[in-house]
This record gives structure tokens, sequence and C-alpha cells, in this order.
């Protein structure tokens, strides 16, 4: 059974806008996992962590899967594994990171993925792409964009222009 979910993908470390050209492919390089719709990239500050990281590149997929909610996080995880993603400190600076914000319709709390993702309408870097890729998209109920035209982050969030 196929099953929507949409994938937030961010980079700080190393070339981050071809990292996520090539994480969304290698994401959908599988049959299980088939490409939907790709927001804009944003360039955002960092969000917790460690001071004077560089900014991120963040973006949003929606994708169609095959893939039960834990195989779709292996998935992630073996992506940003090809990428060298280093797990050291908690929001800390990385290669890539890729969260799955939704998956249909399921509501889950398992020490290893939650799904809604627990913070996510709490972040203008998810939620502002995600409402430039579908402005009709809805996270718990409300409006991806009302939720991030009222986040703490959305200052400070622009398109991102390569080569600027």
């Amino acid at each position: 059974m196929s099953v929507r979910a949409v994938l937030a993908l961010g980079s700080n470390l190393g070339e981050s806008s071809d990292t996520l050209a090539l994480a969304v492919a290698d994401l959908v390089d599988t049959p299980q996992v088939r490409l939907r719709e790709v927001s804009p990239v944003v360039q955002t500050r960092p969000v917790g962590g460690p001071a004077g990281q560089p900014d991120y590149l963040n973006m949003v997929i929606e994708v169609e899967t095959d893939l039960a909610p834990f195989d779709l996080l292996a998935h992630c995880q073996a992506v940003e594994n090809k990428h060298h993603r280093v797990r050291e400190v908690r929001w800390g600076p990385r290669t890539l990171d890729i969260d799955i914000i939704t998956y249909g319709d399921l509501v889950m709390a398992d020490e290893r993925l939650t799904i809604p993702h627990p913070r996510a309408a709490e972040r203008a870097f998810v939620l502002q792409p995600w409402a430039w890729m579908d402005a009709t998209a809805t996270l718990n109920g409300v409006p991806v964009g009302q939720l991030a035209a009222a986040a703490a982050d959305l200052e400070g969030l622009e398109p991102f222009e390569p080569g600027s």
C-alpha cells in the first residue's frame, strides 16, 4: 500500500546545495520511494545546538512510498550516512539531516520515531518551504502556512539563491 510522506532535508556543512540535490536523488533511487513534490530551498540560521554554526540550507519533499515507517527511517538514515552524516552533538552542524515529518495520517510515538515530527509545527525552516510546495498542506489540522507565520525562526529565513 502506498503512503504519501513529507520529508525535511537540511545541511550546513560542505557543499550543502549539491548535497541536498544528491540526497533527493538518492532517496528516490529505489522503486519503493517515488518523488511527488519538491519545495524551494531556503537558507536559515541554525535553531538550537552549538553557537557559531554556519547557516543551513533546508527543503521539503513529498514522496509516495511502499516502505513501512521504520523502513523509511532506515532508508533516510542510509542516505544520511552515504553523505557522511556524523551524530556527535544534538542539533549540531551536519552534512545532511533527513526527518520524516508526516507519513500519511499516521500518528505514532516511539523512542526511535515520532510521527508527525514532534517539533515540525514550530519550525519555519520546515513549514515555509512546505507551504510554498503545497499551499493546501496541513499539520495536525492547521495550515502549514499559518504555522510558519507564527514560528519563532521565520525571521532570517530567505529563499536560497545559488552563488549568492
